[in-house]
């Protein structure tokens, strides 16, 4: 081994300063970036929820960005299906994370992005994960993908609160809460849930498929803000807002909405075409 010259020795110690304090710059920009996603959802007017629309791709998130929209929240399944995949856990990890990366790589908003129950994932790496890819928030859900049933609560809540340990304020953590997904109707059981999710340090609370009537309901006892899903035919994302919800996410309903739209035009051009 060649012998160590002093000014090897500087410059490693050199470059080993600039590395650190690139991490920590970059830690801080992705604290700020959070803080000032989650600050969004807080002090709204109730007829002006935020609206997070949900790209599944690099050329969908551009489209929602040029428009102006303030950030964006990726829908597993839109994702999946882009990808050629069934959602509920169908789309392997990497190949999640790697489309995630490239949504967050082409805009300069906050994304949000789902992923689903963390995919068996520890806790530390779901959030090395959630970070490389360059997101500020992510969507949790308390289904099992491995049954397809609800997660014991306690449990569920335990881990949430490793992931809140592990993320700090990094992350704007979204809890999905799947009683009405899973047959359960009442608002008690999903504020129950949305509770000890809150306790744990979610900062927002996702009652999917929860009825338009029990939204107020909901909203008054989570005691966090309150994520309700766009549904085709329902009220308008002014009403839902009015309703208590401070977030309005789409599932993939939009990606859902392209795809017919390009269905269109694919019959339109195959009606063109000579008989053959």
């Amino acid at each position: 081994m060649p012998p160590t010259h002093p000014d090897d020795t500087a410059d490693t110690a050199e470059n080993g300063n600039a590395a650190h304090a690139a991490d920590a710059d970059n830690a801080d920009n992705a604290e700020n970036t959070a803080k000032a996603f989650l600050a969004l959802h807080h002090g709204r007017a109730p007829a002006d929820p935020l609206i997070l629309p949900g790209p599944w791709d690099a050329a969908s998130a551009r489209i929602f960005a040029d428009a102006g929209f303030p950030a964006l929240a990726t829908p597993s399944a839109g994702i999946a299906a882009s990808l050629g995949y069934e959602d509920g856990g169908g789309t392997p990890v990497d190949e999640m994370f790697a489309a995630i990366t490239r949504i967050t790589r082409v805009v300069d908003i906050p994304v949000s992005a789902d992923v689903e129950d963390g995919y068996g994932l520890a806790p530390t790496e779901l959030v090395e994960r959630l970070l490389e890819a360059g997101v500020v928030g992510c969507n949790l859900e308390d289904t099992d993908l491995a049954t397809g049933q609800l997660k014991d609560a306690r449990q569920h809540a335990d881990w949430l609160a490793q992931v809140r340990q592990e993320a700090g304020d990094r992350l704007v953590i979204n809890a999905r809460v799947d009683t009405f997904l899973r047959g359960d109707t009442s608002a008690a059981a999903a504020i129950e849930r949305a509770r000890m999710y809150v306790a744990a340090g979610a900062d927002v609370i996702y009652p999917l498929l929860a009825p338009v009537e029990l939204v107020t309901e909901l909203a008054q006892g989570v005691g966090a803000p309150l994520n309700m899903a766009a549904m085709p035919g329902g009220p308008s994302l002014a009403e839902i807002g009015e309703l208590g919800a401070a977030r309005i996410t789409f599932g993939p309903g939009l990606f859902h909405e392209a795809m017919e739209a390009l269905r269109g035009h694919a019959e339109r051009l195959r009606s063109a075409q000579p008989s053959a």
